[in-house]
């Protein structure tokens, strides 16, 4: 995370879902799944619809049917990876301000009533900063900002895992900025 302070705020930005791979991948289901629609449609009207293939031998009960069935989830899954990435949900930023006494942590969503979330935490609320980390087939590193009523509020987004010494030097900063207690599960 890029850390910018300025007029005693504490700001970090991270993304969202807009990445190159979550395009790379909108687009290959999308033409994956494109694909075996046509290909099922060609079953079904006894003609080729793709220039590329020959769907001649393939009956449409049952295969066209299966084709045009998994080509449809699949064009529906790229559009939806493609408008996630388009509409770049999960990004936000996470602002400290030592003269307000506040931490907002400002999300985005999917278009609709709650399309930017923002939750604003008093000083007074907050008694840590926790530092989650599961190593293993699928790590983990997250921040927590733990609150007096015992509830975790996640500081970082779910990107590929950082560094431990930069998640490290990451829950430092803030700890040592919000004057609270720096924790580790």
């Amino acid at each position: 995370m890029n850390y910018i302070e300025k007029n005693s705020t504490l700001t970090s930005y991270f993304d969202g879902s807009r990445s190159l791979n979550n395009i790379f991948w909108a687009v290959a289901v999308s033409l994956g799944g494109f694909g075996f629609f046509l290909t099922g449609l060609s079953s079904f009207f006894k003609t080729n619809l793709l220039f590329f293939s020959d769907s001649s031998g393939i009956s449409f009960i049952p295969q066209g049917i299966v084709l045009v069935f998994y080509g449809t989830v699949g064009s529906i899954l790229g559009i939806f990876i493609g408008l996630t990435a388009w509409w770049n949900v999960g990004s936000g930023y996470n602002e400290y301000n030592r003269d307000r006494q506040e931490v907002v942590l400002y999300r985005r969503s999917f278009p609709g009533k709650n399309r930017e979330i923002t939750f604003t935490f008093p000083f007074e609320e907050i008694k840590s900063i926790k530092m989650k980390i599961e190593e293993g087939l699928n790590p983990r590193r997250q921040l927590l900002l733990c609150l007096t009523d015992s509830r975790e509020i996640p500081l970082t987004g779910n990107e590929k895992p950082k560094a431990l010494n930069q998640i490290e030097d990451e829950a430092i900063t803030i700890a040592k900025y919000l004057n609270v207690f720096l924790e580790t599960e």
